[in-house]
This record gives structure tokens, sequence and C-alpha cells, in this order.
């Protein structure tokens, strides 16, 4: 069994006890106490599965500030672009639609960041990221694409992650 880091617990409880205090909203002293001990205890117990890079990466104000930009303004865009794009596909009859799975490469290096990238992409109407595969050092996802307009690997990446993958790129490597 992995032995957990020091560094990666202290992480896992900043993560856990940030968002402690923003789902219960509560600062009485009670209700801090009480999340910082589930919170410590949640880091004990789930430290060795979360964190298997750099524990601090999000103290880097420039990560940090990517990663808001990224779910504030990139995600955002992508996912209107994609709303609007399904609308027009079901109001203009969903007869000419041409689903299928594409294999779209993926240059993203860091498991975080895939794992960010495809929970992005399924989090989009019209696709889903199926499965992930590595070959020859390239990483590629199977996508479901509810209106395949690009059959190529690169061209239906192009279209499908759009600005995705290259924000995604500035919060992780």
């Amino acid at each position: 069994m992995q032995k957990t880091k020091f560094p990666a617990v202290v992480a896992t409880f900043v993560v856990c006890f940030a968002f402690w205090v923003l789902l219960t909203w509560s600062f009485t002293m009670q209700e801090l106490i009480a999340g910082a001990v589930i919170s410590l205890a949640v880091a004990l117990f789930s430290a060795r599965f979360f964190i298997h890079e750099k524990a601090f990466w999000f103290l880097n104000p420039l990560k940090f500030f990517s990663g808001l930009f990224y779910w504030i303004c990139i995600f955002p865009v992508e996912l209107v672009k994609a709303n609007v794009n399904m609308a027009k596909i079901c109001f203009g009859g969903c007869k000419k639609i041409n689903p299928g799975i594409v294999k779209v490469p993926v240059d993203l290096k860091s498991d975080y960041g895939q794992a960010a990238l495809a929970n992005s992409i399924t989090l989009t109407p019209g696709t889903i990221t199926m499965e992930t595969a590595e070959e020859d050092g390239q990483t590629y996802f199977y996508i479901h694409w509810i209106d395949v307009t690009a059959p190529s690997g690169k061209e239906a990446g192009d279209a499908i992650k759009g600005t995705l993958e290259k924000g995604l790129r500035r919060v992780w490597e």
C-alpha cells in the first residue's frame, strides 16, 4: 500500500476545507471547527488517491488565476456555443444529424488535465468522452459526437475541443 505524504494531506485538507466553507457559508467557530475536523479526516483517508503530482500547484498564482479564467470565461463560452448548436439541431429537425464515434488526439500530458478535458467535453451537449487510449506515446479520446462534421481526428479534435485544451494546458502543465 502506498504511504500518504504530508504535503498531499495538507493540500487535500486545504481543498476540502475551502469547499466546506463555500458550501456551508457559515463562519461560526463551531461550523469552522466541524469543517476542519471533517476535512482533516477526509484528507487523511483520501490524499493518496487525489494527489499524485505536485501537491501545492494551486499556490502558484499563475496556475490559480488560469484555472479561474478557464472556469469563468473559456468553459462557459464553449458551453454556450455547444448549447446553441444543439438547439439548432433540435429545432431544425433531428433527421439531418450524423452521429458517430471519433478518435481525437489529446496533447495534455497531465492526468488531471486529461480528466478535466474529458469532463469538460462530456459536460458540453452533443459529446460524450467514452474512452481514453494511449498509442505510441500519444493519448486519444474516443468521443461520441451527435453530429460528426469532420471525421478525421485532427479536424474533429479542433471542432470538439475548441479552446478547452489550450485553456487547460495553462492550468495543468
